[in-house]
């Protein structure tokens, strides 16, 4: 079963950093092993991994402050950073006869992470020099912590912009503003103390293929996904509503078609009968695949909405912005102040805390669902059908077929061998649009987070061309 919190908790505190370089020399030894037991990756592939070490070594000459923002496609993508700092840039440097320290970085990392991972990643996360943030509210222990390390720490800094992974390897979520606005903070910090080291955000895409396109194991697990949910897979041959290449992806894009169609009306069916959500009126300017992303978005949309009524939260930003809310506002039903103490509540009392946070994890599944399904468009598999799309979007529904039977979608199962390409784009001085932010703080943080984005989309790369 899934990890469902039935009981009321301490609040969750903020974890500092607390680097420890024998932890690092001791994980980085160990790295290899784990990621071949526990992961399909079998090969890492950096690209420009020279521009990172040149960085570096500025960075340790203190010459400037660097910010790398990396791409999130995927829960694999830490061991994709770490292969980067610990093998791939040190190697650069010595072919380029720069001189290196010791390559880390500090980052930042969701503060949820250890409730469903373990205890010990907190443990272990800190003294890897991370530090954990809360993404549903301003978090301003941690937000204070990661401006002091920009400016002071021995490290540069990593962070996620997209929040969460999307699942997908082509398409990059809308960014959140907030390593562009700790950027920005940096320019300040450095100047009040009259400091010119210019400040630096860099690119880091992170791209995942299989080294054999797995259609055999991608017709199994639609065939499992079929069974589930109640779809006969012995029927005469889907015709999709599209013309594909070949039979094989004809008929594969044909069962994925007519699987999530299957499963969108039984979620709208769900969602009508439950909670009176209406369909739409269907559009007749749009064609199969658009009427069924216009359905998907719609129903998407009513999933938060009964999240949002139960936590008394009005509808605000965009779907992003409106799970972390929702987030936050289960957690602080679920991890309560008033319960740092044990004996503060009486035997009732704590049955009640229990309640609320029994029912908070409940309602917190409606986001849950959601969060899988942020960046699916409807035509991403039929715009390149290649396996490695019919992977990701097969996965993304076996995670909601798993959702719904109560059980927990991770680990994922393995479609085959996989391997990540990590690609260090342009580095962005912000130092340079300073007078920008002194105008229009907003504008000067939108402005620089469009450009990120466009810097990472600018970054994807065609699975064959790895």
């Amino acid at each position: 079963m899934t990890n469902a919190i039935i009981r009321a908790q301490p609040p969750l505190d903020f974890i500092p950093e607390r680097f420890n370089p024998w932890v690092r020399h001791l994980t980085r030894g160990i790295l290899p092993i784990w990621v071949r037991w526990q992961t399909d990756l079998t090969n890492i592939k950096v690209r420009n991994a020279a521009t990172l070490a040149q960085l570096y070594s500025d960075f340790q000459t203190g010459n400037n402050r660097l910010i790398m923002a990396f791409r999130h496609p995927a829960t694999e993508d830490a061991y994709g950073m770490a292969h980067l700092l610990w093998q791939a840039v040190p190697k650069a440097a010595a072919q380029s006869g720069i001189a290196l320290q010791p390559v880390h970085s500090h980052f930042i990392y969701d503060r949820g992470i250890p409730l469903w991972a373990g205890r010990w990643v907190s443990w272990l996360c800190s003294r890897l020099g991370g530090v954990s943030i809360q993404r549903g509210k301003l978090d301003l222990v941690a937000l204070k912590a990661a401006r002091k390390l920009l400016v002071q720490g021995q490290f540069p800094l990593a962070a996620a912009p997209e929040g969460g992974n999307n699942g997908h390897n082509e398409i990059v979520s809308p960014l959140e503003p907030g390593v562009p606005q700790l950027a920005f903070w940096c320019v300040e910090d450095l100047a009040k103390v009259q400091r010119s080291e210019p400040v630096y955000i860099v690119p880091l895409g992170i791209q995942y293929r299989y080294i054999n396109p797995p259609w055999d194991a991608i017709d199994q697990l639609l065939s499992q996904l079929e069974t589930k949910s109640g779809i006969d897979n012995s029927s005469e041959q889907v015709i999709p509503p599209v013309e594909l290449p070949t039979a094989q992806i004809t008929n594969l894009y044909g069962r994925l078609y007519r699987l999530a169609k299957h499963l969108l009306a039984l979620m709208e069916g769900y969602y009508q009968q439950i909670y009176g959500l209406e369909r739409p009126d269907p559009k007749s300017d749009l064609d199969a695949n658009e009427q069924l992303a216009l359905r998907l978005q719609h129903l998407l949309n009513g999933a938060l909405a009964v999240a949002e009524k139960y936590f008394n939260l009005k509808p605000k930003g965009s779907v992003i912005d409106r799970c972390r809310r929702l987030e936050q506002a289960g957690w602080e039903r679920i991890f309560r102040e008033d319960l740092r103490e044990e004996a503060a509540l009486s035997s009732v009392e704590r049955g009640l805390a229990d309640r609320i946070a029994e029912e908070a994890d409940l309602r917190m599944w409606h986001m849950r669902l959601v969060e899988s399904f942020v960046a699916v468009t409807g035509r991403y598999v039929l715009e390149k059908p290649t396996a490695d799309r019919f992977a990701e979007t097969v996965l993304l529904l076996a995670d909601m077929v798993t959702r719904i039977q109560g059980k927990n979608p991770f680990p994922r199962p393995s479609l085959g061998k996989r391997e990540a390409l990590l690609t260090v784009g342009e580095p962005i001085c912000v130092s340079d649009r300073k007078d920008d932010y002194k105008q229009s703080r907003r504008k000067a943080v939108a402005t620089l987070t469009k450009d990120l984005q466009i810097s990472f989309e600018n970054l994807i790369v065609d699975s064959s061309e790895f």
